[in-house]
């Protein structure tokens, strides 16, 4: 009685098999790479290429392909080239978020990824809408360092409840579509900082080519053309993201922690996009009429105003003025 009462010990592992290791379900939140939450993480070259690469080609070259391409080639009532630009950069920069996050040695929160996705895909589609036909609006002389209704092919247009509508589409592409956009890209971009950490001891060098790489992808998000960062709404939601990566890192050297080469290529690329912001602003200062077209504390003009002021409209619809 005693021999059946007592408890059967599990049995033996076989000789050289390896001892079970790890839960049950890695599979689930916090578990799955906990015992890697310190791991020093590569610099991911490839995906910080690539992102660089298609920001310049597909949003950069978007409208520079608009305005280069004979108009006989993509009609006005037609998606213009830079709307296919467009489309691609809807595709791949969200694919390119998605495989940046599984690359994290530590497990992120897989529901708010998800839910950043699919909100930055919405906002960049209705963005897509709104500043496709926003730009197809330049060939017949609207001036977008003018507001709606003070622009002159606008102000006159019969009935007036038309201008409304003109109104909720520049309120589509200039607001909600992109905070829809930004907001979810800044967040997945932060939710991935918070995973670029090791100990201060296993702090190796940056790599020449994150070092090279910096300087491209600054100068993207503040360029003349780029309207991420030299747009009020969107410097905003960039300079509080970065006050609140610089807030992790001070954070995060209390319990010996510091950066990676990905954490810190990110940090060097937020830095170096404010000091070009601030030769953008400071170069355009004493502008009288971007000063007008944009009151209040925060004064930074946006790349299709000046380009429309200063540079004027590409060439001409047929027909148009």
């Amino acid at each position: 009685m005693q021999g059946s009462a007592r408890r059967r010990p599990f049995p033996a592992a076989a000789p050289g098999s390896a001892p079970s290791a790890g839960p049950l379900y890695p599979g689930r939140h916090g578990v799955g790479k906990a015992e890697d939450t310190f791991k020093t993480s590569p610099f991911h070259l490839d995906l910080w290429f690539y992102f660089t690469l298609q920001n310049w080609v597909l949003d950069f070259g978007r409208p520079i392909a608009m305005i280069i391409l004979p108009l006989e080639w993509f009609p006005l009532n037609k998606p213009s080239a830079g709307d296919y630009f467009h489309m691609a950069y809807n595709v791949i920069t969200p694919f390119l978020l998605l495989k940046l996050i599984e690359r994290s040695p530590k497990t992120l929160p897989r529901s708010m990824v998800y839910v950043s996705i699919i909100t930055f895909v919405m906002g960049a589609s209705i963005h897509l809408v709104g500043d496709s036909v926003n730009h197809r609006l330049i060939f017949s002389g609207y001036q977008h360092h003018l507001s709606v209704r003070e622009n002159p092919i606008i102000r006159n247009l019969k009935p007036e409840t038309l201008i409304d509508s003109f109104e909720l589409l520049y309120y589509y592409d200039e607001y909600l579509g992109h905070s829809m956009w930004y907001i979810p890209f800044f967040l997945i971009l932060f939710i991935y900082f918070t995973g670029c950490f090791t100990p201060a001891a296993r702090r190796g060098r940056m790599p020449l080519a994150a070092l090279l790489l910096v300087g491209p992808s600054s100068l993207y998000y503040c360029c003349p053309r780029r309207y991420l960062v030299t747009e009020g709404q969107i410097f905003i939601l960039y300079i509080f993201t970065f006050f609140a990566m610089l807030a992790l890192v001070l954070q995060q050297r209390r319990r010996g922690l510091v950066p990676d080469s990905n954490g810190r290529f990110l940090l060097l690329s937020f830095l170096l996009t404010l000091l070009l912001i601030a030769a953008w602003v400071g170069w355009l200062w004493n502008d009288g009429t971007l000063r007008r077209r944009y009151p209040g504390v925060i004064y930074i003009p946006e790349p299709w105003a000046f380009y429309t002021l200063h540079v004027g409209t590409p060439h001409p619809a047929p027909g148009g003025s």
